[in-house]
């Protein structure tokens, strides 16, 4: 758990809570539109696994979660600025993994001719509605493991 806990007011606490219920049922609904279609050829529950890992495969990977929630929360960011943030890093990693962020369209790698040449790294709209989508589940495990709890 990350050092010190935060400590919200009663007021976003309980707005929390009530976002993370409302995006639990609308989770909920989501799944039921999806049910029926599992249970019929060619879905089934092999197909739904499979369909879910590979479109999570690329949040499972080593350094990712860091560097889109570092562009996420900090905004554009250049690539020795991002190193910087991203504390074990190598620069090697770095690079290879914002390339394959790119290529699966999360972030944008725009270059500024210059001179100098300069290049910055930011989320794609794709990668901004991921992390929209992502941020009531991260608030849960904030609050589930304790890193965010009601004031004193």
């Amino acid at each position: 758990m990350p050092e010190p806990v935060q400590r919200i007011s009663h007021e976003s606490y309980s707005f929390l809570q009530d976002n993370i219920e409302s995006t639990i049922a609308i989770g909920t609904s989501i799944r039921d539109t999806l049910a029926p279609y599992s249970n019929q050829v060619p879905y089934d529950t092999n197909w739904e696994v499979q369909a879910a890992v590979e479109a999570l495969h690329v949040f499972g990977s080593r350094w990712t979660i860091e560097i889109l929630s570092t562009l996420y929360i900090a905004g554009p960011r250049r690539f020795n600025e991002m190193k910087n943030l991203l504390e074990g890093i190598s620069s090697r990693t770095l690079s290879d993994k914002l390339r394959l962020l790119a290529d699966e369209r999360l972030i944008i790698r725009h270059v500024d001719d210059g001179p100098p040449i300069r290049v910055n790294y930011a989320l794609s709209e794709h990668g901004k509605t991921c992390g929209r989508l992502l941020s009531p589940l991260v608030a849960h495990l904030k609050i589930y493991t304790g890193s965010v709890q009601v004031g004193e």
